[in-house]
């Protein structure tokens, strides 16, 4: 399923709340309680949603990401928005390191056209994607492959990084909340993002605007260690005012 702009709205209002009613997301997207109900239906059977009786809830809350798959199709066009900006403002002839996700994964496909690019990564599928680029060069982390989205954690990645420093980390999160925490929910992945800040001369968080406000168990970081962030709609408030105190430029492409 590859949700359309209505859909996406519906999913990001439930986000927002945590869980809602049929009536207020009715209400809130100015659609009939059959077209909510519809909708609902059709994504709580991708696993985008859960249901309970008169209402509807993000599934797994703060320990279960939504499937590598689903995940693809949330939000593409905004990703694909983000990932032309970041490839825009990555020089040629630089070390990489792009972490797991979808936007990370958009961010390699932008990239290929780029020449000179040492990358480090800990995505199978990043580093497929750049291999067909022949101007540069990919360096797979070792570690544990995870089988849901072909990331790779563990102990032995977290030491394979250790040896590098590179110009620049692009990475993604799961979730940036109000307090300013980076949050995801596989610690194991957690320790990896952790190592790739902490080796790299400049971050970057590249983020679509549903991870504003979105819980996850687990705390990679703050948002004053990141030095830029890109995004597809601009932040929702308190985060204009902790992204200028922590000192991050953000860009919104649109």
């Amino acid at each position: 399923m590859k949700p359309n702009p209505r859909q996406l709205n519906l999913l990001a209002a439930v986000q927002a709340q945590g869980s809602v009613t049929v009536e207020y997301l009715s209400e809130k997207l100015g659609v009939t309680l059959q077209t909510v109900r519809r909708d609902i239906q059709r994504m709580a059977d991708e696993g985008l949603l859960t249901r309970f009786h008169g209402g509807v809830r993000v599934p797994g809350s703060t320990i279960e990401n939504i499937a590598h798959r689903q995940r693809e199709n949330l939000y593409a066009e905004g990703k694909n928005r983000i990932a032309r900006a970041v490839a825009a403002e990555v020089p040629n002839d630089c070390a990489l390191i792009l972490n797991i996700g979808t936007t990370t994964e958009a961010i390699a496909r932008a990239l290929l056209h780029h020449s000179g690019l040492r990358v480090i990564t800990n995505n199978l599928n990043v580093a497929t994607l750049l291999s067909a680029n022949p101007k540069c060069e990919v360096i797979v982390v070792g570690g544990v492959v995870r089988g849901r989205d072909q990331g790779i954690v563990g102990e032995a990645a977290v030491d394979f990084i250790r040896q590098f420093k590179v110009d620049i980390a692009i990475i993604g999160i799961s979730g940036i909340e109000a307090d300013g925490s980076l949050r995801d929910y596989d610690f194991r992945e957690v320790k990896v993002s952790q190592t790739i800040i902490s080796q790299a001369r400049e971050v970057w968080l590249a983020a679509d605007s549903s991870k504003f406000n979105r819980p996850a168990m687990v705390e990679v970081g703050h948002l004053n260690q990141i030095d830029r962030l890109f995004t597809d709609a601009p932040p929702p408030e308190p985060f204009p005012t902790l992204l200028a105190e922590a000192q991050v430029r953000y860009e919104v492409s649109r």
